[in-house]
């Protein structure tokens, strides 16, 4: 076969391959740039500008929770679980009172249980990269209360990935190696206590990873569903020690981080803001795996944005007494979707800076944008550099919510929020907060050179968070 005589959907079947930049629209390019990694039914829709347009209308529409047809509202799948739970096939990991959980309200009206304390941290296998302000901003609040390390909340490294980037990025994954992986992680968060002094289930799994957030929740359903799933995985976590009384261990709740932070908001602005933020204009961007994946189960307040988008991070914006500005592209992606930051990954440039960073700045003209997930944050923040190289001069500060938070209740720009990681800039956002920038970055200078010196100063005892006793 010629490289010419490629079809759609033959995968680049010659020994030669197509050759870099010789791809036809709706073939695999699997050897150079293009349209990629997609599928070969995508295919060039040769669209007039005015079919195309009409065909995109739906987008520049005002859109909000009332006029989108929610459909059956499906059954609650926690009923489901207390059903098996009852027949003694699985362990639920409840909210318990001792967390001091606060019921919020989902997108279907349903009551949904946020713990307070007793906190187990599941990081993001992104955040220490990336953007590792993100992290220790919520440690610190956590120390700010007086939280207890290995009593109040548990920032232990026994624990993996939830490995969905591999599942969403390249489709090798499977869904009963991400059940497995959930189940393995969960588990750990439930019998984390015992080396404490603790029963089992004292730590509750707090999610910092809006990706992992939505494919647990995802996978919670799929193994409530069906049982044949839930004999495999028995099988796995019984080879990994990963049982309880031979039972799964499954969640009450799949609890975001920024989600304790929307509950704790009003005693952090009354407790802890130490900074008046009524000067900053605040836009928002929540993650598509936050509210779009498992959407029923996303949080809704009816005096955030009036009830009609979630209420994640931007009821934190206002109660710091931040301005809080609506943009049209408030439902846009932002840009990351997995497998177009491999294979089109001008596709999400693009995407980032014309339909977020470009409208925010145009329409809010913000101060900063606030994101509740590693991967949107990291792709709007990283990529304005490059679009300045191609002539796109214009930039938002992007942090997450709690990023921000910290900033208002006085946290160290650089030693706790880390804003020298962000390639988006800063600067000017810290100096209209009244923070004194280049004072912060001097003296974040000395403090590195007691570090080099071994005065390492700690969030987080290590030896917890290597298995250790507090």
């Amino acid at each position: 076969m010629k490289p010419t005589d490629q079809k759609p959907g033959n995968h680049n079947v010659s020994p030669q391959g197509a050759g870099a930049g010789t791809m036809k629209p709706g073939f695999h390019n699997t050897d150079g740039q293009g349209i990629a990694g997609h599928g070969s039914f995508f295919q060039q829709s040769n669209l007039s500008a005015a079919d195309a347009a009409k065909a995109t209308e739906w987008v520049r529409k005002h859109v909000d929770k009332r006029t989108v047809d929610l459909g059956e509202r499906m059954d609650d799948i926690r009923e489901h679980m207390w059903e098996l739970e009852k027949d003694g096939q699985i362990i639920v990991h409840r909210v318990t009172d001792a967390m001091k959980p606060v019921t919020v309200k989902t997108l279907f009206g349903w009551d949904k249980k946020i713990p307070t304390t007793g906190l187990w941290h599941h990081k993001s296998c992104g955040q220490c990269g990336n953007i590792p302000g993100y992290p220790t901003s919520l440690l610190w609040f956590m120390n700010k209360f007086g939280f207890v390390p290995g009593k109040d909340y548990l920032d232990e490294t026994d624990q993996t990935s939830c490995t969905a980037w591999n599942y969403h990025g390249s489709g090798i994954g499977n869904v009963e190696s991400l059940a497995a992986v959930f189940l393995r992680n969960f588990h750990q968060a439930y019998v984390s206590g015992k080396q404490h002094g603790h029963e089992l289930g004292h730590f509750y799994p707090l999610v910092h990873c809006g990706t992992s957030f939505g494919n647990y929740k995802e996978i919670r359903k799929y193994l409530v569903e069906s049982a044949e799933l839930r004999e495999k995985v028995t099988k796995i976590l019984g080879k990994l020690g990963r049982l309880v009384d031979g039972k799964l261990v499954i969640p009450e709740e799949i609890v975001h981080y920024s989600e304790w932070v929307h509950v704790m908001r009003n005693r952090i602005a009354s407790e802890l803001q130490t900074i008046d933020i009524s000067n900053i204009r605040v836009t928002m961007h929540v993650a598509c795996h936050y509210y779009k994946m498992i959407h029923e189960d996303a949080v809704y307040e009816p005096d955030v944005l009036g009830g009609n988008r979630t209420a994640i991070g931007t009821a934190v914006a206002q109660a710091l007494g931040a301005q809080v500005i609506d943009y049209s592209t408030w439902y846009d992606c932002c840009g990351f979707g997995f497998r177009h930051i491999i294979s089109e990954r001008e596709f999400t440039r693009s995407f980032t800076m014309d339909r977020k960073i470009k409208v925010a700045r145009a329409e809010a003209n913000a101060d900063v944008m606030l994101g509740n997930d590693t991967g949107c944050i990291t792709t709007m923040d990283k990529n304005q550099w490059i679009g300045k190289a191609h002539g796109q001069n214009y930039s938002v500060p992007i942090m997450a919510d709690v990023q921000f938070a910290a900033l208002a209740c006085g946290a160290d720009p650089f030693k706790i929020v880390q804003l020298q990681w962000h390639a988006s800039p800063c600067e000017e956002l810290v100096e209209k907060m009244g923070l004194d920038w280049n004072k912060s970055k001097a003296d974040f200078e000395q403090y590195l050179k007691q570090v080099e010196k071994g005065n390492i100063e700690y969030l987080y005892n290590p030896e917890l968070a290597l298995g250790g006793k507090a």
